[in-house]
């Protein structure tokens, strides 16, 4: 044995042998719907037929024959097809198409053609044909994947130059937000508002009287319009609804648009907050501690927030409504000793030690009473909660092992996570269990010990917070009759009014606010305790 041999079993690495299969697969597509209609689909897939049979290849499965984007791999056909030949149980050598435009345009086609390499595929061009087994191939086919991004990025600065240009001359590029319709007249486009768009410019009227995001949804809804807290958001800050345009194309700049504004412009700063930065020769003071019931008192002929302002000349305040036509007025000092006198009939007496306490013994067993039934419902949503986490866990893996992709997976895991969410807010509102309900009620009896003082000597900002705590849909008032009235009182104090009355063998009604004396106890017997409601 010579001594090659001998030092033969020290040698490393193995003579590398290429071994290529002839199994493949097609893929072809085309980027927009229109495309899909004429005979490009049928002519991609009739070049792979031949080149395939040409070569000897076995065709395993076709993918695409639909219109998707080649500027991102996120397409629903091509992930199907790239995990196809990842998981095949038939050794899969080439992904056949037309160009190699047609597999991606995007700067990560050259890294995928990469890791596909390393698995042994090899994606063959049947218009252009390259041989990559050697560097001279691969970088050819490198360039032809570049040259397509490159094409793609020219394509998409034309298009975004038009896109600008159609938004500085105040044309909507894209579909228009909800409440507007995009029409053809005469040829030309055009955004007119629709039928949601009137019920959605309610919206902005209930913001500027104080509604709430939360408040706002559950109105829309009950007019067919269901949007999330987040989308009502949007809507409120969306400035096309006052005519205007925002675009992140027009970089940082504002424009006119053509299409009809829903709300005025002053509707919408007063919305956000900034109508004080754009008077025209007025001021605007939000907190003045003379007209605290501002946007709290509503007009009793049509429905919106009164207003507060002052005559100069006698240095006098004055709450009225806007909506012309309606006439409703009043001296603000005359409101607001009528609405502290109203606060009496809330007020416990400190004096009545006897009376406290039955009031709080009253309180807790009436409380203790209304959550009797809820461990059932509460126990049952508990359960559905758990349920929907098990799909979300599984989802997750089954997205991590590859057998969802990106899109299924986006689009099941929001459907999962808002009805997580809604069950998260019916647990919340069954959940009436309070572990320290003696305290609480403690804290109720305390405020209402000294409700009338407290209104009186708070800032503005508390009162505005204390009267829509008592009252929280606002008191209407009429000037031609001179009277008060209100749709909803919170639990807690007209509880505590009925059983103040009840105890002391007193009527019972609150005749300030149009309540008789047989009302009152109805109210009561449909009420629940809101101790959750008290933040002052």
């Amino acid at each position: 044995m010579n001594d090659e041999m001998l030092f033969s079993t020290f040698a490393k690495g193995a003579k590398a042998k290429v071994v290529r299969g002839t199994n493949c697969v097609i893929y072809t597509r085309v980027s927009g719907k229109e495309q899909t209609e004429n005979l490009s689909l049928t002519s991609q897939r009739k070049a792979c037929h031949s080149h395939a049979e040409k070569c000897g290849y076995s065709i395993l499965a076709t993918f695409g024959g639909t219109h998707e984007s080649a500027s991102t791999d996120e397409r629903k056909e091509f992930q199907a097809m790239l995990s196809f030949v990842k998981k095949s149980k038939a050794k899969v050598s080439y992904i056949l198409v037309a160009s190699l435009e047609r597999f991606s345009r995007n700067d990560n086609s050259i890294w995928l053609s990469g890791q596909l390499r390393k698995l042994g595929i090899e994606i063959v061009s049947v218009t252009q044909p390259i041989d990559t087994s050697g560097p001279s191939g691969q970088m050819q086919q490198k360039l032809l994947f570049l040259y397509g991004e490159f094409d793609n990025q020219l394509r998409k600065q034309k298009c975004t130059t038009g896109i600008r240009e159609m938004l500085l001359a105040g044309d909507w590029p894209t579909r228009p937000p909800l409440g507007y319709d995009s029409i053809n007249v005469n040829g030309k486009r055009k955004i007119i508002i629709n039928a949601k768009g009137k019920l959605l410019k309610q919206a902005f009227v209930w913001k500027t009287e104080g509604a709430s995001y939360d408040a706002i949804r559950d109105k829309l809804a009950e007019k067919g319009i269901a949007l999330c807290r987040q989308r009502v958001g949007n809507i409120l800050h969306n400035p096309f609804y006052c005519g205007m345009i925002s675009h992140n194309m027009l970089e940082g700049t504002i424009i006119k648009g053509n299409h009809e504004p829903l709300i005025s412009k002053e509707l919408f700063l007063k919305v956000n907050g900034l109508l004080d930065q754009h008077t025209h020769g007025y001021t605007i003071q939000e907190e003045n501690e003379h007209i605290p019931l501002k946007r709290f008192l509503l007009c009793e002929t049509c429905g919106r927030a009164l207003r507060g302002y002052i005559v100069h000349k006698k240095n006098i305040h004055y709450y009225k409504c806007c909506t012309i036509g309606c006439k409703n007025n009043r001296n603000a000092s005359v409101l607001n000793q009528r609405f502290a006198e109203l606060l009496e009939v809330f007020k416990l007496d400190s004096g009545e030690e006897e009376l406290i306490t039955l009031v709080k013994q009253q309180a807790i067993a009436t409380f203790n009473q209304f959550t009797k039934g809820n461990e059932d419902a509460r126990q049952l949503l508990h359960e559905q909660y758990k349920e929907l986490k098990k799909k979300t866990d599984r989802l997750e893996e089954r997205f991590i092992d590859e057998e969802l992709n990106a899109e299924l997976y986006n689009k099941f895991a929001a459907k999962y996570a808002d009805e997580l969410k809604e069950i998260e807010e019916k647990l919340t509102k069954a959940s009436n269990k309070v572990s320290n309900l003696e305290e609480c009620v403690d804290l109720a009896v305390n405020f209402a010990l000294n409700l009338p003082k407290k209104w009186l000597s708070a800032d503005y900002v508390t009162k505005q917070r204390l009267q829509f705590l008592l009252f929280p849909e606002g008191i209407s008032y009429d000037r031609k009759t001179d009277r008060c009235r209100t749709d909803r009182i919170n639990s807690v104090f007209l509880y505590f009014a009925h059983l103040k009355q009840v105890i002391l063998n007193e009527k019972r009604g609150i005749p300030a606010l149009q309540l008789n004396y047989t009302s009152l106890s109805h109210w009561v017997a449909g009420a629940r305790l809101e101790l959750t409601t008290f933040g002052l």
